[in-house]
């Protein structure tokens, strides 16, 4: 399997699930996500073989089903799963944000009535922050609950970029609420919105009109959704208690980063294998194309950017499950891993010369998808954003 994205310190435990996940996708997954991706069909038994292997609950603990495994495991199980195809960890993604934004913020109830049936899979969730309106900028949220006489509340407003707006039965939903505060941060509240697997309407008030066609990240349903005075009890915002949907949010965002990092990571190892391996079937002026120095050097970079990404994702991992914010490591995992992805798989698709052009080849779709790892969870140039200002305040000059 070669020397790349190898993890130190990892239990027996941990070794074993990546060697389980591993072959799931050797077996399951690469052979038939060309098929899959081109016809933007989603990957049914897939899904339903990640649901046995126990990864939609992997990071639920166990009283409430689920594995209980770290956020390391997980983020080591999407590499694996964005290795053999990215749209496939996209499914897990959003779902894995909304169950861990419950075990953080949820309330017990809450935590009693979803957790279990998230970590089998029967309740799918999905995280909608992101308005047509608005990209980074969360203090811009236009979508509205407003409260009613009776302490329920009515929900009004478009959200946009739903990653499993369509499969998903669970939506944690970013509002604004006017709390009376004196920052539009502690005006937010998010709610644990329910619905029906589908398109059209999918709940009262609730419409998701289908999905979204895009140039990558196919096979899965990426959905806008319209709330039109959508009536919800107060049980259903996150917590109990309105005013903390920012807070809840951005907690959710840095494993998210986390996330996409290791599927950046998943994406620039699979780019990487290709290249090499290409490099060594084709021959040009006597020799196979990996013995030109001109390859081996593109060949050498394209490694050590796997090997450093790699080692970024595990370190923000590693840090959030100390429990500490890790907003900046993140950040930094994420802006690397997606750019070094980026720049390793057009290094093999350059590798791959003519053919890489063609639908055929493997490394055309992995071009297509790895671009979304530049804008998903947050631009390059927002990390650059939230690292820079920390940056300022740990080395802000004195006197």
């Amino acid at each position: 399997m070669g020397q790349l994205c190898q993890t130190e310190g990892l239990t027996d435990i941990q070794e074993e699930i990546l060697k389980t996940v591993r072959q799931f996708v050797d077996e399951k997954i690469i052979p038939v996500a060309q098929e899959l991706e081109h016809a933007d069909e989603y990957p049914t038994e897939i899904v339903e073989g990640l649901k046995e292997l126990g990864i939609f609950g992997i990071m639920i603990p166990e009283e409430y089903g689920g594995l209980g495994e770290s956020l390391l495991t997980y983020a080591l199980c999407v590499e694996e799963i964005a290795r053999g195809w990215m749209s496939v960890s996209g499914v897990i993604n959003t779902h894995f944000i909304v169950a861990y934004m419950l075990m953080k913020h949820g309330t017990e109830e809450q935590k009693q009535k979803y957790l279990p049936r998230m970590a089998t899979g029967e309740v799918r969730g999905a995280f909608s922050m992101s308005e047509p309106g608005l990209g980074s900028d969360v203090s811009a949220v236009a979508t509205k609950a407003v409260k009613n006489a009776d302490g329920s509340y009515a929900i009004t407003g478009q959200k946009m970029w739903l990653t499993n707006g369509g499969s998903s039965t669970l939506v944690a939903v970013l509002t604004k609420t006017d709390e009376g505060a004196d920052s539009v941060y502690k005006n937010m509240t998010t709610f644990l919105v329910e619905k029906t697997p589908g398109f059209g309407e999918v709940a009262q008030g609730i419409t998701v009109p289908g999905k979204i066609d895009k140039m990558g990240y196919k096979g899965i349903d990426t959905t806008e959704m319209v709330f039109e005075g959508h009536q919800i009890a107060a049980e259903q915002i996150l917590g109990g208690e309105s005013g903390k949907g920012f807070f809840q949010m951005m907690d959710g965002v840095e494993v998210g980063r986390v996330n996409v990092a290791a599927r950046a990571c998943g994406l620039a190892w699979r780019g990487f294998e290709l290249g090499i391996a290409y490099a060594q079937q084709r021959h040009t002026f006597g020799k196979p194309i990996a013995e030109h120095q001109a390859v081996l050097f593109r060949l050498a970079e394209m490694a050590t950017k796997v090997e450093t990404a790699h080692n970024m994702m595990v370190r923000a991992a590693r840090l959030k499950d100390t429990g500490r914010r890790m907003d900046v490591e993140a950040g930094m995992a994420k802006m690397l891993a997606s750019e070094y992805a980026n720049e390793v798989v057009e290094d093999s698709f350059r590798i791959h010369g003519g053919y890489g052009y063609s639908k055929e080849y493997e490394i055309e779709r992995i071009m297509r998808e790895v671009k979304f790892m530049l804008i998903g969870e947050g631009t390059s140039d927002i990390q650059k954003m939230i690292i820079g200002r920390s940056l300022l305040k740990d080395y802000k000059l004195k006197g």
